[in-house]
């Protein structure tokens, strides 16, 4: 590997093979570490395999880095690096550092001239853009949203004037097994004109990325309205003028 550098490797979304999301480039970065920040170790020793099932899993060195962690500690993830050997870091889904912990360490680095390289992989937020429909030239990322009920639709509201008055898509998601709920929500709260796109299991075999008026998502189906099973389902929610 010629540069000593904090590498971002993307992982899959869900049940999804490694060779339809993943560039071999990443696999030869991959292979070539020997120590890595995770979100959690379990998953990132399977998605290890999954891309090199030759590498020695028990020879690697695993930091883990979550909502656990002691953030004091996190500069010393980075001591390989400052010993002259590179540093990937893995995140549970997706790309690392983009609503994830991994960007407090990406901070460190920057910080202290260490080179960043982030390497190509699925987005769930961009991919869900990009299936929408809706504005991709201005779009704000909220991650979760208030757990109040009553702070969850006051934001809901905002974020949908946001849409309007800024011409800007709005993404945000939710804990998997609260994503009917949120739904539920945006269809009784949000104007009926507005549009709804909910992406669900992005990349996936059983994927679905749908957009429709909230109007139209509330036309009711055997008296529900025409909402998908999200149940524990990673979903990315996007409303729109």
């Amino acid at each position: 590997m010629k540069d000593i550098a904090l590498y971002l490797i993307p992982t899959t979304l869900g049940e999804t093979s490694v060779e339809r999301v993943l560039p071999a480039y990443n696999i030869q970065i991959v292979s070539g570490l020997r120590h890595f920040i995770v979100e959690n170790v379990r998953s990132a020793r399977r998605f290890l395999k999954q891309c090199n099932k030759d590498i020695d899993i028990d020879s690697l060195t695993f930091y883990e880095l979550n909502q656990h962690t002691d953030r004091q500690h996190i500069s010393d993830y980075l001591k390989p690096i400052r010993q002259g050997e590179s540093v990937g870091v893995i995140s549970e889904a997706g790309c690392p550092a983009v609503a994830d912990p991994g960007a407090d360490v990406v901070a460190i680095a920057q910080s202290e001239g260490i080179k960043v390289v982030p390497l190509v992989g699925p987005s769930s937020m961009l991919m869900a853009v990009m299936a929408s429909g809706f504005n991709g030239q201005s779009f704000a990322f909220h991650g979760y949203l208030p757990i109040d009920s009553g702070e969850r639709i006051k934001k809901l509201k905002q974020l949908e004037s946001r849409a309007y008055n800024e011409d800007q898509t709005q993404l945000f998601i939710e804990t998997p097994y609260r994503n009917q709920k949120l739904a539920e929500d945006i269809l009784q709260h949000c104007r009926p004109q507005t549009r709804l796109c909910i992406a669900m299991n992005i990349s996936c075999s059983d994927e679905y990325i749908v957009t429709k008026s909230v109007k139209a998502w509330n036309v009711k189906t055997h008296g529900r309205a025409s909402l998908p099973d999200m149940h524990k389902k990673p979903c990315v929610f996007l409303i729109y003028r």
